[in-house]
């Protein structure tokens, strides 16, 4: 057994890291500006300084929020950059005068939230990294995000495993349960849904999770904030509008918009190409005071307080069947009801293609739904009262399980971390 692990849920949207040893497992705390946390912003900002190298200083975490939130027009805000990690056609987004690897942007990031951990993070003997068990992406290329990944954690100085992400969960969860059990997990993040069919064997155990079948899909959270900003937004942008070309009138390109709706994307628009060809659209739009609406949200750095308002709006939207959605900034001022209902209808497409992907999950196991004893639902995005409700209708109320939505993981790979083979789990 290793003296120490170290488990590490490099999320979306959050991260989370945790200690095991002994076979106990334990949350790593993490200075934040208001005391410690154990939840970490996957997040970067960047702001000119010439005390920093390059004259750049920047942070990660809610210390990026906070700085961004101090200054957001001199800041270059990142966020849900693990999105690109699969993606080929990602060369570096431009910080300032610099361009960025994703690479660079990982281990950047993971060395502020080691930092933050006071060492917590960098005694490990060994280290388990959750990943996704299908990356994000239109045609996501795995060897490129395991390249990705192992020049990231590389600077952890141990042996770095990496496990799916639903099966750290399912190590989290069979310390809860006292008979064997056939159960499957589904974790919701940022910008997946992954799903694992796991058998937990009785306590004492010699291999206490078995993994069965796994199957993933690239929709999770952010891909229901892109239906939010889609109807709510998007509208007031220009979208669906057209442009002057010669003596024709064509539809403004879609692209730009596809853009605007990516949290990881939205801050790389802030370039001088992209905005030289926006800022020609505009010339050229027929209405051209919603194309420049969309350079000043691009220009003013107003893009984490989108997305803030979108989480928020989200949020509501779990608690109550009716919630306002207010946005103001950049010369936009959105107030808009937003019913339950609507918002369900607006992500109907995507919940059926995370209900396919259960599908797979269960055919890549041989395990029928009557014999799913759990379904142990993790993540953020499985707070949403749609998802709980699908599962509900194929499993049974019954049946579902929750707890430590944003934490599981994280503790559950340092388990893993403990056992003798870790080769069982990585992938």
């Amino acid at each position: 057994m290793t003296t120490r692990t170290l488990g590490l849920d490099f999320g979306t949207t959050n991260s989370v890291a945790a200690v095991a040893s002994g076979g106990e497992a334990a949350l790593v705390s993490l200075d934040a500006p208001e005391g410690t946390e154990a939840v970490f912003r996957s997040a970067l900002c960047f702001w000119e300084d010439e005390r920093g190298r390059g004259g750049v200083l920047s942070e990660a975490g809610p210390w990026a929020i906070r700085e961004y939130l101090d200054f957001p027009q001199g800041s270059r805000f990142i966020q849900s950059f693990k999105s690109v990690a699969a993606n080929a056609s990602f060369d570096t987004a431009p910080v300032f005068e610099r361009r960025m690897r994703f690479e660079d942007l990982g281990q950047l990031f993971v060395a502020k939230m080691a930092a933050r951990a006071k060492g917590a993070m960098t005694r490990a003997d060994r280290v388990v990294v959750g990943r996704p068990v299908t990356f994000a992406g239109a045609k996501p290329d795995e060897a490129l995000a395991k390249a990705r990944y192992d020049a990231v954690f590389a600077q952890l100085g141990a042996e770095v495993h990496y496990v799916y992400e639903p099966m750290g969960a399912a190590f989290s969860y069979a310390e809860r349960l006292s008979e064997p059990a056939t159960i499957l997990v589904a974790d919701f993040g940022g910008g997946t849904s992954d799903f694992s069919v796991v058998r937990i064997a009785a306590p004492g155990a010699g291999r206490r999770c078995e993994p069965l079948g796994h199957a993933g899909v690239g929709i999770a959270g952010d891909r229901f904030d892109r239906r939010i900003v889609e109807h709510l937004v998007m509208p007031m942008l220009g979208k669906g509008g057209t442009y002057r070309s010669f003596d024709k009138v064509l539809e403004i390109p879609g692209g730009y918009f596809a853009d605007f709706a990516d949290w990881s994307r939205l801050a790389l628009m802030r370039n001088r190409k992209t905005l030289a060809e926006l800022e020609k659209l505009r010339r050229n739009a027929t209405d051209p005071e919603a194309i420049g609406r969309m350079i000043a949200v691009i220009e003013e750095e107003e893009g984490y307080r989108l997305y803030d308002a979108v989480g928020r709006l989200k949020r509501a939207l779990s608690a109550a069947e009716v919630a306002e959605f207010r946005f103001e900034g950049a010369g936009l001022n959105i107030a808009a009801e937003v019913r339950r209902a609507d918002f369900e209808s607006w992500i109907a497409p995507d919940v059926a293609r995370i209900d396919a992907a259960v599908d797979q999950a269960l055919a890549a196991a041989g395990v029928a739904a009557e014999a799913i004893d759990r379904v142990f639902l993790t993540g953020g995005t499985s707070l949403t009262p749609r998802i709980r409700r699908l599962f509900a209708e194929r499993f049974g109320e019954a049946r579902l399980a929750t707890g430590g939505e944003l934490t599981s993981i994280a503790h559950g790979l340092a388990l893993i971390g403990q056992q003798e083979d870790v080769g069982v789990w990585a992938v």
